[in-house]
């Protein structure tokens, strides 16, 4: 079994608000044997997968972390919705498929962090988190604009031998006050958030909130995390 499958099951269990014992008793198997299905410990059979995808109301191939749908649909290009007011533009149907579903689970992932930011109605945290994402975009637009050593660099005013450091660690900072702000703790004469007056998330809450955009969210982690893992060896 793979290593999502532990992952995925605990999630599922939790996001209904069941105790194992009472999960275990519904599946059909000990307390103790579904502890150690989801502590990755022992492996189960095809059958207890078909078990818990139909107690779930998943598919199969999203507990073994083959889909970022639960119902295991393929996500395609058309299919993405975005709040992008260039949508479907000629130069848009003009690019490669790849520049355009990314750009699409970008920009959809982008519109829920936002949302969330509104809700939490933080000044600190939302100024860190635009922060953040501001220089990320800044980096690579320097990148992409410094290919061609012909376009003039006076574009930008801090010298090309220390962006990227300096970036990196403004991005460092802007992650270590978000961290600290998002739990309730105040940082820098930055207040933190109200952390009951923040509604709780789960993969369940944010696609029913966000029907549209949710897949894009789903599909970006999966490719992020697929992408981490193939380095972490």
């Amino acid at each position: 079994m793979n290593s999502d499958f532990p992952r995925i099951v605990t999630l599922l269990r939790k996001e209904r608000g069941l105790s194992q014992k009472q999960a275990a008793m519904e599946l059909g198997v000990s307390q103790a044997l579904l502890s150690h299905y989801e502590k990755g410990i022992r492996e189960c059979g095809l059958d207890f997968v078909v078990r818990v995808a139909n107690y779930y109301n998943v598919s199969c191939d999203y507990l073994l972390g083959r889909s970022a749908d639960r119902q295991g649909a393929t996500l395609h290009i058309d299919e993405i919705s975005t709040e992008d007011s260039r949508q479907k533009t000629g130069k848009e149907q003009k690019s490669g498929a790849i520049v355009t579903l990314n750009k699409r689970l970008v920009i959809n992932s982008l519109n829920i962090i936002f949302e969330l930011l509104e809700q939490a109605e933080c000044r600190g945290l939302t100024a860190e988190i635009s922060s953040y994402l501001m220089v990320s975009v800044y980096k690579m637009i320097r990148t992409i604009y410094s290919s061609n050593p012909k376009n003039p660099q006076a574009m930008f005013s801090v010298i090309p031998e220390i962006y990227s450091g300096l970036s990196t660690a403004l991005q460092s900072i802007n992650e270590a006050n978000a961290k600290c702000l998002s739990v309730g703790k105040n940082v820098g004469g930055l207040s933190g958030i109200d952390i009951s007056s923040f509604a709780p998330l789960s993969p369940e809450i944010i696609s029913k909130k966000y029907p549209e955009l949710a897949p894009s969210l789903y599909n970006l982690i999966q490719k992020t995390e697929e992408k981490m893992k193939s380095i972490s060896g």
